[in-house]
């Protein structure tokens, strides 16, 4: 009984880091989510910020995780998305116009975490702006079943780009102080 109670107990102990990873990160893409930088027209989150520093410091699998983690516990109906509750929570808020954008952060923060693994400062930075290039593929077709087709770049591009520019120099910024080799290394 004590030969497989063992294994049992390390196996369990082992799923404690990655589970505080993903409940930590979901916590801070909340965050930085409900933080509104006032800019025209629209004003600006840092959900940009959250999701490549995560995909940065925990690897393809665990940012991948933790924003599917975000997803289900907005899904839920938890206020966890900017403007929620007074846009909607739950399935309401992800079918609405900004829902391309969540599943775009879903695969860009795999995509990142991916392509970042072991590389240095440009490298990372580059992941950060396919994983950025991922959101806008995925976000502006869906925003365009919402507005008019001359509108999707006035509303879903135009606004945001150099905040999310600026969001991702910040984390390589960050991440530039850190050896390469730590990058990625919370997902191991």
């Amino acid at each position: 009984m004590t030969s497989t109670l063992v294994p049992a107990i390390r196996q369990a102990r082992s799923l404690w880091r990655p589970a505080a990873v993903v409940v930590a990160g979901i916590a801070l893409i909340t965050l930085c989510a409900k933080i509104h930088i006032p800019s025209w027209p629209v004003p600006m989150t840092l959900h940009t910020l959250a999701v490549m520093a995560i995909a940065i410091a925990a690897g393809p699998r665990l940012a991948a995780a933790t924003f599917f983690g975000y997803l289900a516990v907005g899904a839920a109906g938890l206020p966890v998305f900017s403007d929620s509750p007074a846009r909607g929570v739950g399935l309401t808020y992800m079918m609405g116009p900004t829902g391309g954008y969540l599943l775009g952060y879903l695969a860009a923060s795999w995509l990142t975490g991916a392509l970042a693994e072991g590389r240095r400062t440009l490298g990372r930075t580059l992941a950060m702006l396919a994983g950025l290039a991922v959101t806008y593929a995925v976000g502006l077709p869906w925003l365009g079943l919402f507005v008019p087709a001359g509108n999707i770049l006035a509303l879903g591009f135009t606004p945001f780009i150099l905040g999310d520019l600026i969001n991702i120099a910040m984390v390589a910024a960050g991440a530039a102080i850190l050896p390469a080799r730590f990058i990625g290394a919370i997902g191991r």
